[in-house]
């Protein structure tokens, strides 16, 4: 007893040592635990980037054969629903009518929706805080995509809002035909709605006449409208015979409009967007056949050639010759991207096809 007594002391530090090194192994073990779970982690990780996965980081990896690619989750879906989206801002008496007729007779087939944006008051401008709505609407509802949108409006710059582009398209004129069409139009309407009283009704005013009077609504100051439209909604659009306007309309027209069409050439212009997007236009050159290639369907009830007189008025304007060398820039873009797209056999234009393939593909 006595001699247990005398070794207690040192039985109580030696216990003290072993539950030491007992809890430094406890934890060597758990450090090391946790370092091979991570590790584990880590390649998880490099074996989901090489799959193309989205991080929570909002990145998008892609494997080794390509570089590191950093892109916002949210603009990559928005770059994803933008392919689904036409937007066709239309300039009246184009045949746009013609047109539509088209598409809402392709649309059930193609599986996709078409929808009219209708602009209070006809107005042809929208308020900064209507783009952004109108922009975040039509990105955002999954309900109607593929989505086919059209309307009287001037070219909405979707980036400036933060938002993809959509595919733009549209349709020009010869501009005094199109003004004469439309001046016409206001008095004794179209074959298509006949019942509509139309805001001139009754009025029965030559165009000739109207030139010679020089009335507001026959002045080379209204033939300004193709250009504002492909310009935008910046106030210096709408400026007649502004020359910022035009070059504005025209780096629009090259930058962000899939294709451009000329009213006197619909049949070409039903061919090359088949050619380009099958996924909206498939069969649209058909459609057309069937409908007896009219360039119009929706004609202008009465309407008076201009005088030579008239003509010359008109031409003699700055605004005219700005409009007509718009008119004239945007035909000679679409005649190179149609001689690209389309080729004419047995009196059908016809999609040229692919013109390229793949070679010396490794591994």
């Amino acid at each position: 007893r006595g001699l247990l007594r005398m070794l207690h002391p040192y039985m109580y530090i030696y216990n003290m040592r072993s539950l030491f090194v007992l809890f430094l192994a406890s934890a060597g073990f758990v450090l090391l635990l946790e370092m091979q779970i991570w590790s584990l982690y880590t390649s998880l990780g490099k074996m989901k980037s090489r799959q193309l996965m989205i991080t929570t980081g909002n990145t998008l990896q892609l494997g080794k054969e390509a570089r590191d690619v950093s892109i916002d989750s949210q603009s990559f879906v928005q770059q994803q629903q933008s392919r689904s989206l036409v937007l066709y801002n239309r300039v009246p008496k184009t045949g746009s009518t013609t047109f539509m007729w088209v598409i809402y007779k392709l649309c059930y087939n193609l599986h996709y929706n078409v929808l009219h944006l209708n602009i209070t008051n006809n107005d042809l401008v929208m308020a900064p805080a209507d783009q952004y709505d109108f922009i975040r609407n039509i990105t955002t509802w999954t309900d109607k995509l593929p989505g086919f949108y059209h309307g009287h409006v001037a070219y909405i710059d979707f980036p400036r809002f933060g938002f993809t582009q959509p595919l733009y398209i549209q349709i020009i004129r010869e501009p005094l035909d199109r003004l004469v069409s439309h001046y016409y139009f206001l008095r004794y309407g179209d074959n298509f709605r006949s019942h509509l009283i139309r805001a001139k009704m009754g009025d029965q005013t030559t165009f000739d006449d109207c030139v010679e009077k020089k009335k507001y609504e026959c002045r080379p100051q209204r033939l300004w409208l193709q250009i504002p439209l492909f310009c935008g909604h910046e106030s210096a659009c709408w400026i007649p015979g502004n020359e910022w306007a035009l070059r504005k309309a025209k780096d629009h027209l090259l930058s962000n409009y899939l294709v451009v069409g000329i009213t006197e050439q619909m049949a070409e212009f039903m061919a090359v967007l088949e050619a380009i997007v099958p996924r909206f236009f498939k069969g649209a050159s058909k459609v057309y056949a069937e409908a007896g290639r009219k360039s119009h369907m929706r004609e202008t009830v009465k309407k008076d050639t201009p005088s030579d007189k008239t003509v010359e008025v008109m031409r003699n304007s700055s605004v005219y010759r700005m409009e007509r060398d718009f008119y004239e820039f945007a035909k000679t873009v679409f005649e190179r991207v149609k001689r690209k797209s389309i080729w004419l056999k047995n009196g059908m234009w016809l999609p040229i096809g692919k013109r390229y393939h793949y070679e010396k593909i490794k591994p």
